[in-house]
C-alpha cells in the first residue's frame, strides 16, 4: 500500500491466517481494542479518520482488517452458499492471530452483517457490538415484508445480478474520474449525502479504496443466474452479492445468540443505500420506472430494510439482550465519516 493512502498515526500490516493473507490498518496503543470491519466497495482505508480520533484518547488500540478481495487482502473466493460466513470466519482467525479475546467490534454496512454473523458462530469474544448503517439480517433484494418473506421462491432480484455493469467495470479499469456512474460519483451521492464532501486528500485515498475492489468472478458482485421472474436474474453460488442474497443469508437468529453482547444500532436518517427505499432497490428502481417490466408494489415492494433490522433486534432485547438505535440527521450511509463528532461521542459513551 502506498504511504500517501495512510494518514499520521495509522500503520499497515499483514497477517498470515489458517485462511488467508490479511491486510490491516492499526493504531492507538490503549487498553481497549477495537475491530473495524468495513463495508463493500470499500477497504479499511475509510476507517483511518476515526482510528485517529479514537487513537487520540488513549483509551484504544484500533485494528481495521481488509476483507477477502478488498484493499490488500487475497482474492479468495467468497462461497456464496455459506452467506458471509467466509468474511466472519476470516475474521474469526484474524482475532486469534491477533490474540485478541474480548473486544469491542463494529461492522458498517456489509461489515455489520459480517459481525452479526461472527457473533452469532463465535459467541463470547465481542464485548460490544456496533452496527453501522448495517445491511438488513435478510440480506439485499428479494424480500418484501418485515418477516424477510422472498418476493419470489428464487430470490429473484438479488445476487450478483444486480450490481450495475458499468460501475462494476469502471472499478475493474480504475476509473477515477467524476463522470456520473463513476466510484468517486457514487461515493459523494450515495455514501455520503451531498453535498457533503470529504477533502481533496481523503476524497483520492476513498476512491483508492472503492478501487481496490476485485472484480473478478469469485468477489465482486459474482455470479448470476436468468429468472423468469422480474427482474429475471437469480442469485449464483460465488462472490459477494450473492453472499448477501436472501437465498443464502437469513440472521433472524441473532436473538439466539450466546451472550448477546450489548448492542449500538447508529444509521444516517437520510442513507439511501440501506434504506426502507433504497436507491439500490430493484423494488425501488423499477416503481421509479428504472427498470422495465416492474409488476407493482404487491409483487414487489421496496424491501423495507431498516425495518428488517430493527424488528430482529426487538426480538434480540425481547430475549434477553440489549439494544440502542441512535439515528443522526442529515447523514447519509457513513456516518462515520459525514458526522464523524457525533459518531465518536457514540462510541466513547458506549464503550465501557
Amino acid at each position: 500500500m502506498s504511504g500517501a493512502t495512510l494518514l499520521s498515526g495509522i500503520t499497515q500490516h499483514t497477517l498470515q491466517t489458517t485462511r488467508l493473507n490479511t491486510a490491516y490498518l492499526q493504531a492507538g496503543s490503549g487498553s481497549m481494542p477495537v475491530v473495524l470491519v468495513h463495508g463493500n466497495v470499500s477497504s479499511s482505508l475509510f476507517f483511518q479518520p476515526l482510528m485517529q480520533a479514537l487513537a487520540a484518547t488513549g483509551r484504544y488500540s484500533l485494528y481495521a482488517p481488509d476483507l477477502r478481495g478488498y484493499g490488500a487482502s487475497a482474492s479468495l473466493p467468497v462461497d456464496a452458499t455459506r452467506g458471509v460466513r467466509d468474511f466472519s470466519d476470516d475474521l474469526s482467525t484474524f482475532v486469534n492471530a491477533l490474540g485478541l479475546t474480548s473486544f469491542d467490534l463494529l461492522g458498517w454496512s456489509l461489515g455489520g452483517n459480517v459481525v452479526m454473523q461472527y457473533v452469532l458462530d463465535y459467541p463470547g469474544h465481542a464485548r460490544t457490538l456496533v452496527l453501522e448503517s448495517a445491511g438488513s439480517p435478510f440480506g439485499f433484494g428479494g424480500t418484501k415484508d418485515v418477516q424477510g418473506t422472498p418476493t419470489w421462491p428464487d430470490f429473484a432480484g438479488s445476487g450478483g445480478g444486480t450490481a450495475n455493469p458499468d460501475f462494476v467495470q469502471r472499478l475493474g479499469r480504475g476509473d477515477r474520474s467524476d463522470e456520473a456512474g463513476s466510484p468517486r460519483n457514487v461515493m459523494n451521492t450515495f455514501y455520503f449525502k451531498p453535498p457533503f464532501r470529504v477533502t481533496p486528500e481523503l476524497e483520492e485515498i476513498y476512491v483508492t479504496a472503492m478501487l481496490s475492489t476485485a472484480t473478478d468472478a469469485g468477489n465482486y458482485p459474482g455470479d448470476t443466474t436468468s429468472s423468469t421472474n422480474w427482474p429475471f436474474v437469480a442469485p449464483g453460488t460465488l462472490g459477494v452479492n450473492n453472499a448477501l442474497s436472501p437465498a443464502y443469508l437469513n440472521q433472524a437468529g441473532l436473538s439466539q445468540a450466546t451472550g448477546k453482547p450489548p448492542l449500538l444500532w447508529i444509521h444516517g436518517a437520510d442513507d439511501q443505500i440501506v434504506s426502507d427505499y433504497s436507491f439500490f432497490d430493484l423494488g425501488v428502481l423499477g416503481e421509479l420506472g428504472l427498470v422495465p417490466g416492474w409488476p407493482g408494489r404487491e409483487l414487489c415492494p421496496p424491501q423495507p430494510m431498516k425495518s428488517q433490522l430493527r424488528a430482529v433486534l426487538e426480538h434480540y432485547q425481547q430475549a434477553g439482550g440489549s439494544y440502542r438505535e441512535a439515528v443522526i440527521p442529515d447523514c447519509g450511509h457513513s456516518p462515520h465519516v459525514e458526522k464523524q463528532d457525533a459518531f465518536v461521542q457514540l462510541l466513547t459513551e458506549f464503550f465501557v
